[in-house]
């Protein structure tokens, strides 16, 4: 069935229409303006040209992925002026230098103070492990540690997430913390809102953050305002503004619920109707998640005050949301959550990928509601295929994005001409973020295999390894695969004319949308 939209969310999306349009009269503005100064001497002209060109010699200079440098570099070139005001409210908003520089004083402090001598792995244990290489690059590029000590489960059925998520909550006795790029004011975040008043009413700190263009058509502006009044505390993340030099290119894609400390969900799932198939815009709704018990809850709380006192700076003692855990006696395998930042200019969510790709020796399957991916990724898809490695990706039979889906399938030729499989998910969108490699290890988490979530957006996942989790993950792949089709040969030979054409612009550009 399909959901009704009220007048409250209707005047949410009035807004971002308004913002849209606001933003883009003012491009128009600033274009016209630039026009009419070049147009008015030689000299201006030439300023200009030059400023191109020096803007465009940094762009190649940069240590960014070429896919995004070609797009920039070719729409400066052929219309100087455009491209410049484009490109220098996009990619240079002053916005961004500040929110950073607040981020990894926030992100620093914390993880160098709480993450370490709380059950996590030693060095030496994790030098005699077969995948201790990667281990050790996530701990090095984030600070994110691996732990022994914890417990994991795998929800392949959000119904079953969501019935876990709103058990823990009931028992929290000290705090909760909630940060989801979508929240939508209706049947599931209602049931979850009748336990935060209670615990709120009991004393519990609850904390609450949101996306504001994740969760624009699913609130009104007076969602806050109604929190507070049971107690709870909410921060929106980057809100839309229909001013330019606030426009950010970088959003909060994080799924975290942190309950006491000890307790925190991840997964693919934000708290909206549709992800548990409470209502089915697009056919049925696939997703996964993890509930994790033990010390590694502490990687989660540190994303979450690093977000929270991104946004404003509130909290000065830090440690009474960090308790001492003690080792789970029933702890099995390893598991090490982590978070993805894109101002740091490490691609982390894609390394931690490629990593499983090229140490992949029997198979290594992915499911990802979006195809969209760098020549690198694609050509350690494709090697690894080659060299014998079993490679299947699964994305969704119905699309939510249909220009998005039509993007997704373009890139499927170049991956089965070189042996990768490709699986559409028949029953309707598959929305899940995971990844699994020879039985042993395995990704669950918000990282699609797409620009936005391997370079834009704050993102956050979990490394499981030698646990139940891992096989639990296979289970759930055989699963979706019996009721997927099977499109390999559909997109053995390549297109032609036109369509092929449109495919070849549509990918050139892909980084930008």
């Amino acid at each position: 069935m399909n959901k009704k939209i009220d007048n409250s969310t209707k005047n949410s999306i009035g807004r971002l229409i308004f913002v849209a349009v606001f933003l883009l009269l003012q491009i128009i503005w600033i274009i016209v303006l630039f026009f009419n100064f070049k147009q008015s001497s030689i000299w201006v002209t030439t300023f200009f040209n030059i400023i191109a060109i020096l803007i465009v010699l940094e762009i190649v200079n940069k240590l960014t992925n070429a896919a995004f440098k070609l797009p920039w570099v070719i729409i400066i070139l052929i219309s100087p002026i455009t491209g410049l005001v484009l490109y220098l409210m996009i990619c240079n908003s002053g916005i961004t230098k500040k929110r950073k520089e607040k981020l990894f004083k926030t992100g620093n402090k914390l993880r160098n103070e709480y993450l370490c001598g709380n059950g996590e792995l030693t060095k030496e244990k994790i030098n005699n492990l077969p995948y201790g290489g990667q281990l050790r690059y996530i701990q090095s590029d984030s600070a994110y540690p691996a732990y022994d000590s914890s417990k994991v489960q795998f929800y392949s059925d959000t119904c079953k997430a969501l019935d876990s998520l709103i058990d823990a909550l009931s028992k929290a006795k000290r705090f909760i913390f909630m940060e989801y790029h979508a929240i939508e004011d209706a049947t599931a975040f209602r049931r979850i809102l009748s336990v935060l008043e209670n615990r709120a009413a009991n004393g519990v700190e609850v904390r609450i953050i949101y996306d504001d263009i994740g969760s624009v058509g699913f609130i009104n502006p007076r969602f806050n305002l109604r929190l507070k009044k049971f107690g709870i505390e909410c921060r929106v993340f980057n809100p839309i503004m229909p001013v330019i030099n606030v426009f950010m290119n970088n959003r909060d894609h994080r799924k975290i619920t942190v309950i006491d400390g000890c307790i925190g969900f991840t997964g693919g799932y934000n708290i909206a109707d549709e992800y548990f198939n409470i209502v089915h815009p697009y056919g049925e709704w696939k997703d996964s998640g993890l509930k994790i018990d033990g010390a590694a809850v502490r990687s989660l709380t540190v994303q979450f005050l690093e977000m929270w006192n991104t946004i404003n700076n509130t909290d000065k003692d830090f440690k009474c949301y960090f308790p001492e855990n003690k080792y789970q006696n029933d702890a099995e395998g390893i598991i090490q959550p982590y978070g993805d930042c894109p101002l740091d200019d490490v691609y982390l969510g894609e390394n931690v990928y490629m990593n499983m790709i090229n140490n992949a020796k029997e198979y290594i399957w992915f499911m990802t509601p979006y195809l969209i991916i760098t020549d690198e990724m694609s050509r350690a898809l494709t090697l690894a295929a080659k060299k014998g490695v079993d490679v299947r990706i699964i994305t969704p039979g119905i699309p939510d994005k249909r220009f998005v889906y039509r993007l997704t399938r373009s890139y499927y030729h170049q991956l089965v001409k070189s042996g990768v499989r490709i699986y559409e998910f028949t029953p309707g969108f598959l929305h899940a973020k995971q990844c699994i490699c020879d039985n042993v290890t395995a990704v669950v988490g918000t990282i699609n295999l797409d620009y936005r979530s391997l370079y834009f957006h704050f993102e956050n996942a979990v490394f499981l390894a030698d646990c139940k989790a891992v096989h639990d993950v296979k289970t759930d792949f055989d699963q979706t695969l019996t009721r997927c089709r099977e499109v390999t040969e559909n997109y053995r030979n390549e297109l032609r004319g036109l369509k092929r054409i449109t495919n070849q612009i549509m990918r050139l550009f892909s980084p930008l949308f």
